[in-house]
């Protein structure tokens, strides 16, 4: 298990417990430190314009600081450059709009809590080399979240749906 450092501003976010359970399962030898920043509609516009050049508003973004890590174990000595003055490699940023997921979360039948949680577990997977773009990745990418969230004790809802 990874030692996860999570730096948010936000004191709502429980920065500790999130670090806990999404540090299971990660194999590296030094501290790992990752950025959750949140915003409003407008904020999350603007970095999905100026980022990926899409001008709207989404949920999440992520900004990984590491590529091709997918599985791999981390190792300081691989990653020098990468070492934040406290000796913490720097997996990068999520970044998360509270109103998307306020708004998310009543569409899908559940909590806020459960889809802030759902979407800071989401990005985290991305920093690590987690994608999307086919089924095989989605259910991989999918059952990561599920084992994270279910260790922080945020399961999902009686008749709530499925993220898509």
């Amino acid at each position: 298990m990874a030692e996860l450092i999570v730096d948010c501003e936000d004191e709502s976010f429980e920065s500790e417990s999130f670090a806990r359970c999404a540090g299971e399962g990660i194999d590296s030898d030094v501290p790992l430190a990752v950025e959750i920043v949140f915003t409003d509609g407008e904020g999350i516009r603007e970095l999905n314009a100026s980022a990926r050049g899409k001008d709207a508003v989404t949920d999440v973004l992520s900004f990984p600081n590491l590529d091709g890590i997918k599985g791999m174990p981390l190792r300081g000595e691989e990653h020098p450059f990468d070492m934040d003055e406290e000796g913490r490699l720097f997996l990068g940023s999520v970044v998360i709009c509270r109103e998307r997921a306020a708004e998310q979360a009543e569409e899908y039948g559940h909590s806020l809590r459960r889809e802030i949680y759902y979407l800071a577990v989401h990005g985290l997977c991305h920093l690590l080399g987690y994608d999307h773009e086919t089924e095989e990745e989605k259910a991989e990418m999918r059952a990561r979240e599920e084992s994270i969230l279910s260790r922080m004790g945020i399961v999902r809802e009686e008749g709530a749906k499925e993220q898509a």
